[in-house]
């Protein structure tokens, strides 16, 4: 069963409020097996309404309308529906003494333009409300629904699990359909392009597609027992998204194994150790778990970013435990000072490694990160923007020094290369798998 998620409310297309709602739908829709292909969004205007909600059911099987359900002459969403529908609207009084209820709990005195929010339309019937005064809707239109909930999220989820579910689930047991989960997983990599992946999981692509088709996942155009994405996300690098559709989630829970798994193997024979981290795993993460497994401790020297890959660290709850700490040498007096770096040009490969161990020395550390060199728009040391040199210094170890170029404007050269010398620091440490 396909649904689709029609967020109202002019607000969202002027960007003043993020549309969260869809969002929390389309994952808990996925978690019920139930596929959403497409998510829109429309003002206030009935006639633009009736269109997108036409649209919808088009397309779909059911249409989930979130918003526009409250008092005011702007809240149409309710005059929207019963235009689709062919229909009336029509007044339920014991919606009408709900309402009413719930401003006499609060000491208030229900105004006049909340009758609104009992306007149903005819055939339709109602979600009630628990948590404020617009009850939600659930309209048949032919053989397909439309669900209506409010736009406040709190209520929405409250209705969704209470009675939007509910009703997909016994409809889809109606349809003869086997609800299962849809689940994914992101695999987070950094140091290949999006083509790049593309192209190097791209056998494996194939195979999936090749393999006896299942239900269509939700979000992809294959079918199969798994379908993979690719999400570029800048400074975060880029994420492998791998969706299947299972029995249960245990079932899903395995097929997700054995695709990472497959994912990993193919992309280290190609590329090298570029996976750092699985859904919300950052880099920061796999530099702590490297650090704690191999029992070491780690002090930065930071220049050209500022103290932003300390930051960064101290997120990582226990950072306590093998975080030394950060000298911001931005000036160049403060290397030669504190981090014992010799006069010269302080955007240079000796210079990051002067750092390293200025940071180790100072600190006590056992490893210590350096970075150096020039954010913008100004060229530094005859060094263009752009320019990163990376120093690591570990015990037992000669120190290493490391340059590249990041590209985009003061702000993201600096966030670039917080992330490219974590991952040059994860890398050496190696990168020990999850539990």
């Amino acid at each position: 069963m396909r649904i689709e998620i029609v967020a109202v409310g002019t607000e969202l297309l002027l960007g003043q409020i993020a549309d969260t709602n869809s969002q929390w739908m389309g994952e808990h829709l996925a978690a019920a097996g139930v596929a959403s292909h497409f998510h829109q969004a429309v003002g206030d205007n009935q006639e633009r309404m009736v269109l997108a909600f036409r649209t919808a059911l088009a397309r779909s099987d059911g249409v989930i309308v979130c918003g526009g359900l409250g008092p005011t002459h702007d809240d149409i969403t309710r005059e929207g529906i019963a235009e689709v529908m062919n229909v009336r609207l029509r007044r339920d009084e014991g919606g009408v003494e709900r309402i009413r209820a719930m401003f006499s709990s609060r000491g208030r005195e229900m105004p006049d333009t909340n009758l609104r929010q009992a306007d149903v339309p005819e055939g339709a019937s109602i979600i009630p409300q628990t948590k404020g005064t617009a009850p939600g809707l659930i309209c048949p239109v032919g053989h397909k629904v439309v669900y209506a909930v409010p736009g406040v999220p709190y209520e929405m989820s409250d209705m969704f699990e209470r009675g939007i579910l509910p009703d997909l689930q016994r409809r889809m047991t109606e349809r003869g359909e086997s609800a299962g989960v849809i689940a994914s997983r992101v695999i987070r990599t950094w140091g290949m392009s999006e083509s790049g992946l593309a192209e190097t999981l791209a056998g494996h692509i194939d195979d999936l597609e090749a393999a006896p088709s299942g239900p269509s996942m939700a979000g992809a155009g294959t079918s199969g027992s798994a379908t993979i994405a690719f999400l570029a996300s800048g400074i975060e690098g880029i994420k492998v998204r791998v969706t299947v559709r299972a029995a249960d989630q245990d079932a899903a829970s395995s097929l997700l194994d054995d695709q990472e798994a497959a994912i990993r193997r193919i992309l280290y024979a190609q590329a090298g150790d570029v996976v750092f981290g699985v859904d919300d795993e950052a880099i920061e993460d796999a530099v702590a778990r490297a650090l704690a497994i191999n029992g070491l401790t780690l002090g930065l020297a930071e220049s050209l970013t500022g103290g932003l890959a300390s930051s960064r660290l101290v997120n990582v709850p226990g950072a306590s435990r093998w975080f030394r700490g950060s000298v911001v040498s931005y000036a160049s007096q403060v290397k030669f000072s504190v981090l014992g770096v010799p006069e010269g040009p302080v955007v240079s490969e000796e210079a990051a490694g002067a750092m390293a161990d200025g940071a180790r020395r100072v600190l006590g550390s056992d490893v210590g990160l350096s970075t150096t060199g020039v954010a913008g728009p100004d060229t530094q040391d005859d060094q263009p923007p752009g320019t990163v040199h990376v120093g690591l210094a570990r015990e037992g170890h000669p120190t290493e020094s490391f340059s590249f170029n990041v590209p985009g404007d003061r702000d993201r050269v600096r966030q670039y290369a917080t992330i490219a010398a974590l991952d040059l620091l994860r890398r050496r440490l190696g990168s020990p798998t999850r539990d």
